[in-house]
């Protein structure tokens, strides 16, 4: 673990809940009678997820959500509290049915009811809460209550790290707030209605002042991230985004299994009909997991998010962030469940990362 994260409070608010796995040659056709090969009962959430995979990886999380006193509930804050997150504050579950054959899971989620809202967090809960963190990180649920989070974040000089999974109700009052944001990859153009996901970045940086960096994740195809400068130099060279994407593009080496980042350099980026920001874009490429050892990719996300959490704390580049967290979240593809396959620190897999 890196000196930087020693003792390292990170605080999540969003989604916990219970995931039930089943595992299935193929994914049944419409009245259809199969049986699971496996079945798994694990911890799951966006936020419960990418905090299990903080703590593992070094960091010290808090939790802000909301569980019934039920059966349900108790096992969430158990798992939990096995992993070192700690909490404040029907529960929700989610049935995931892992398809052996395409390797793909599909998800039936149930929200838990009631929602949590902001009555539910004491202010002194609150303050406990957010007391010496480094960083707080919502996954767009619970918008309410996050936005109450979010605004005290600001007050404390806390940045923010925004999950944008999809479009979602009160999104943009957090993301306006937020210094970082990490990105499924429909998202971008879905929020901006850009035409491509370079000029969605760039829509997004422009949109959103405070952002420092975005990033979009495209599962085995690997991640894009622009980076905003700060140091914006006459002679700074302008080049239209797509493009420069497509230069990136072709100078990745596809032919390491393990992952690798190529970035440009400070550039004038243009996109065409939304304006121009200065910055740096990334390419990085995901961990190349045999199809032997591909079991499940429920929770790569949140497993790749974990780990940007813990990189921002430990002052990683950009280029060994993006490196990082893919190899963390190929780990996590490589068993069953969000949780199961989530590495800890001493893994043997991190250790050129960790020195």
């Amino acid at each position: 673990m890196s000196r930087d994260c020693e003792n390292t409070v990170v605080v999540g608010c969003g989604a916990v809940s219970v995931d039930f796995l089943a595992t299935v040659a193929a994914y049944p056709k419409p009245d259809d009678k199969i049986r699971s090969t496996s079945f798994k009962v694990q911890g799951g959430g966006n936020a419960g997820n990418a905090l299990t995979c903080a703590s593992r990886l070094g960091l010290k999380p808090r939790i802000i959500s909301k569980v019934a006193d039920d059966t349900q509930g108790r096992e969430v804050l158990r798992e939990l509290e096995a992993d070192g997150v700690s909490q404040e504050g029907t529960s929700p579950f989610t049935y995931v049915i892992v398809d052996s054959q395409t390797k793909s899971r599909t998800c039936i989620h149930t929200p838990g009811y009631p929602p949590m809202k902001p009555v539910d967090l004491s202010e002194s809960s609150l303050l406990t809460a957010l007391n010496g963190a480094k960083i707080v990180y919502f996954d767009g649920r619970l918008h309410e209550t996050a936005l109450v989070v979010a605004h005290e974040a600001v007050k404390k000089n806390i940045p923010i790290l925004m999950d944008a999974e999809r479009l979602r109700e009160g999104l943009d009052d957090l993301l306006k707030l937020a210094d970082y944001v990490v990105c499924a990859a429909q998202f971008p153009q879905a929020w901006t209605e850009a035409s491509t996901v370079p000029k969605a970045l760039v829509c997004m940086l422009l949109r959103l002042s405070n952002i420092k960096f975005v990033i979009v994740t495209l599962g085995k195809d690997g991640c894009i991230m622009l980076e905003r400068s700060f140091n914006e130099g006459p002679s700074t060279e302008e080049m239209d985004v797509d493009q420069l994407l497509e230069s990136l593009e072709m100078r990745k080496n596809r032919r390491t299994h393990i992952p690798t980042c190529i970035s440009s350099s400070v550039t004038k980026l243009h996109a065409e009909g939304i304006g121009t920001v200065f910055g740096k874009l990334y390419v990085g490429t995901a961990e190349n997991v045999p199809p032997s050892e591909l079991i499940d990719t429920t929770g790569a996300g949140d497993a790749f998010i974990g780990s940007i959490l813990y990189a921002i704390c430990a002052n990683f580049t950009p280029e060994k962030m993006l490196c990082f967290a893919a190899t963390v979240a190929a780990s996590k593809c490589r068993a069953i469940g969000a949780r199961t396959g989530l590495p800890y620190h001493t893994d043997p897999c991190l250790a050129s990362f960790m020195n």
